[in-house]
């Protein structure tokens, strides 16, 4: 027997994703698209979502949607706001998918966030047509998740800067320049190299491997990796690192 929904509460999910070949934060949406009649009525992309379940706590709905959409468990994610105004869902287009879908027009959501690697979905068997965007250059989307995007993405901003989240985006080896790369990319600003490469290694719990990158055409660097035990036995709260 299917579980019972709760009909007007759901939960999206902004699923962030970095590409380390192109240095590119990104997003993963899925397609939306109804016609009827020959005649094509949406044809948008939406963050993935799914209602609430009665038995089910709200960690657990944003779990298997990120299950039901990548196939992942396990990943980082937040909460972060709820999104619950009268007129989030009265655009025309999504007028017209609500009706098509017999769900209430006063849903409430609440929007959490993951990290992950985009290599580790394939968006080429996806069932969902999801597909990554470019956090600054996303595609026309439904309902208000344009502003759901938005709102994420300025949280991970500021988070990114009081704990040791961006290694859940980095490989588990990796070098100070890709780091970089990566906090450029969230941040959208240019870092002093030296500055950045002095206050990383000195981290404690950035530990320098007796490895180096292979592969590259040029001189291979440094690798190092983020030791979490070491974070969490220095310290309860503090700042990974000062821009």
């Amino acid at each position: 027997m299917e579980p019972e929904k709760i009909l007007n509460i759901s939960v999206d999910c902004v699923v962030f994703g970095y590409d380390i070949t192109t240095k590119s934060l990104n997003v993963l949406v899925i397609k939306r698209f109804l016609e009827a009649e020959g005649k094509v009525l949406v044809d948008d992309y939406v963050l993935t979502g799914y209602h609430v379940y009665k038995q089910e706590t709200l960690d657990q709905t944003a779990t298997r949607v990120l299950k039901e959409l990548t196939g992942l468990t396990g990943q980082y994610k937040k909460q972060f706001k709820a999104f619950g105004n009268p007129d989030r869902l009265t655009n025309e287009k999504d007028i017209i998918w609500i009706k098509n879908e017999e769900f209430n027009l006063r849903t409430i959501t609440i929007a959490y966030y993951f990290l992950l690697k985009t290599e580790d979905v394939d968006v080429n068997k996806n069932k969902y047509q999801a597909k990554w965007f470019p956090v600054n250059n996303l595609p026309e989307l439904g309902f208000d998740h344009k502003k759901i995007i938005e709102e994420a993405y300025e949280d991970l901003k500021i988070k990114c800067l009081s704990e040791p989240i961006i290694f859940k985006l980095l490989p588990d080896k990796f070098t100070i320049n890709e780091a970089q790369d990566l906090y450029q990319s969230i941040l959208g600003i240019e870092i002093d190299n030296r500055n950045f490469r002095r206050k990383l290694i000195n981290k404690k719990y950035i530990i320098a491997l007796d490895e180096k990158q292979v592969g590259v055409s040029k001189k291979p660097a440094q690798l190092y990796m983020f030791s979490l035990d070491l974070y969490e036995k220095m310290f309860k709260k503090n700042y990974l690192i000062n821009i």
